[in-house]
Formats: structure tokens, C-alpha cells, sequence
């Protein structure tokens, strides 16, 4: 048996754009309730006025996910709203541009806390709600770079490989549980968050934007496609779910290769070397 959205409640993070209001419209069109969270308040009152003229219930959230206590107290708030959960997807995340000699540790420690420690601290929060519902599921938001290791994205590596191992080792935990999780790998989704990456102070922020630009022509999914990829897999309850051609072929050549796969990968991405540079360069 699958999993059903229709009647159900969703809990939706970094809402406001991309694939996480691709979700909220795409959910809301199917007929299932939404608690949305973003920093973004402008930004996500206009999702969720578009997901209310759909004839769902919608509550806004407005937090940041390195909030500890912010996401302490969001399942009360989201259960004085709704009455109960079906559903969570973590997807808020932030990037970070440069090489890891470049990144001062505090830049590191920021990307971490939302793209790693928000997940876990959501999962942690809302699993006992959860489990007190006939059928529910989680869905965690790893990379197509949890697959693989490109340079210049230490940092953002680091944090979709620890979500990958987190989402997979808790859903071990929750076998034979009504909880299920799926972890999603996008390949190259056109969203906003290479455009507001955070460039640190000890690059050139010129080179940096540059950087971006070029990343941007190598993103060929919209945001759209990608939230009904994840949607069709939380209706199967599939574990794991890749976005993407580019995220395809990366999966096949990294099992194949493991240790060589990105001599084989850098030719693709070799536009973006005079941007990453050496270690020990400025």
C-alpha cells in the first residue's frame, strides 16, 4: 500500500521558494493541509495564500531552522493549529561558495547547523507525533552532492552526506514502524540557492558571483518537476529518490567508480576549476 497526502498535514520547510513551495502547491492541490515554515514572511504568505485557494488549511511559521528553540516549539505550534502531522518534509538548506581553506569555520558551523542539524532536530521533534498516526512519513533533503564529492563544496558535501546517512540509518530504526522516510537526491534543480549562497569574506566576492553564474547554466530541472518527483515517491514510499537525469548517471558512475569516479566527472564540471582554484591560493 502506498502512502495518501489527500487529508493528511504536511510540514513543509524553507517554504517560500523553490522546491519547498513547488511542494506546498502541489500538496495543496491534492488536497492536503500545510504548516509552513521559512524566514522569509513575505515570501511565504504568498505561497500560502496561493495553497489556501486550493481549499486547504494553511498555518505560516515564520523561523529559521538554526533556531534551536525556534524548532523546540514548532510542533506545539503546528498541533494548535492542525491537531496532528502526516507528513515532514525537511527541506530548507543554504550553500556556501569556495574552497575549504577559504571558508572560516563559523561559515561551516552556519551551513551545518540548517542543512544537517535542521533535519535532525525536526525528525527528533515531530517523530513522537508521528508515530501516533495510523501511516506518516518524513522526508529528509540530501544532494546529488550526497552522492558525490566535487570540490569547492566542502561544507555543503559534508552536510548532504550526513543527511544521507541519518535519513538512512533512522529509517533502518523505524522498520515495521507506520513511519516512513524517504531521502531525496536533486540533481541540478533551478532554484535559488546557488544565487544566495553565502561567499565568504576571504574570496573574492566578484569571482564569487561569477561562480554562481556559471553554476546556474548547469541546472536543467525546475523546481516544479522536482516536487512532483518527491511527491510520487512519498505516495510510494520509496527510500530514496533521485531528481534528475544528472543525478541518474552521477548514482550509476559513483557505485562503479567509487574512488576515481570524479576523473571522470571533473571533465563536465571543468568550467568551474579557475574558480575553485588550489588550496593555498587566495
Amino acid at each position: 500500500m502506498g502512502f495518501e497526502v489527500k487529508g493528511g498535514v504536511a510540514v513543509i520547510t524553507g517554504a517560500a521558494s523553490g522546491i519547498g513551495a513547488e511542494l506546498a502547491r502541489q500538496l495543496a492541490a491534492k488536497g492536503c493541509d500545510l504548516a509552513l515554515a521559512d524566514r522569509n514572511a513575505e515570501a511565504l504568505a504568498a505561497v500560502a495564500a496561493e495553497a489556501r485557494a486550493k481549499g486547504v488549511k494553511v498555518s505560516e511559521h515564520v523561523l529559521d531552522v538554526a533556531d534551536k528553540a525556534a524548532l523546540a516549539a514548532l510542533p506545539a505550534a503546528v498541533l494548535a493549529e492542525h491537531g496532528r502531522v502526516t507528513l515532514l518534509i525537511n527541506n530548507a538548506g543554504v550553500a556556501l561558495m569556495g574552497r575549504f581553506d577559504q571558508a572560516p569555520l563559523a561559515d561551516f558551523e552556519w551551513l551545518m547547523d540548517i542543512n544537517f542539524w535542521g533535519p535532525v532536530r525536526l525528525t527528533h521533534a515531530f517523530l513522537p507525533v508521528l508515530l501516533k498516526q495510523p501511516k506518516a512519513h518524513v522526508v529528509n533533503l540530501s544532494s546529488v552532492f550526497g552522492l558525490c564529492a566535487p570540490p569547492g563544496q566542502a561544507p555543503y558535501v559534508a552536510s548532504k552526506f550526513a543527511v544521507r546517512g541519518f535519513s538512512e540509518a533512522v529509517r533502518h530504526e523505524l522498520d515495521g514502524t507506520n513511519v516512513g522516510l524517504t531521502v531525496v537526491h536533486p540533481g541540478g534543480v533551478r532554484t535559488n540557492i546557488a544565487n544566495s549562497a553565502r561567499i565568504p569574506s576571504t574570496i573574492d566576492q566578484g569571482l564569487g558571483r561569477e561562480a554562481t553564474q556559471a553554476f546556474n547554466t548547469m541546472l536543467r530541472t525546475s523546481a516544479a518537476s522536482a516536487a512532483a518527483t518527491i511527491i510520487r515517491g512519498i505516495e510510494r514510499q520509496s527510500p530514496r529518490v533521485l531528481i534528475g537525469p544528472d543525478a541518474k548517471a552521477i548514482d550509476i558512475v559513483q557505485r562503479l567508480m567509487p574512488a576515481r569516479y570524479w576523473s571522470l566527472m571533473k571533465s563536465q564540471m571543468g568550467g568551474m576549476k579557475k574558480y575553485i582554484g588550489t588550496p593555498g591560493e587566495a
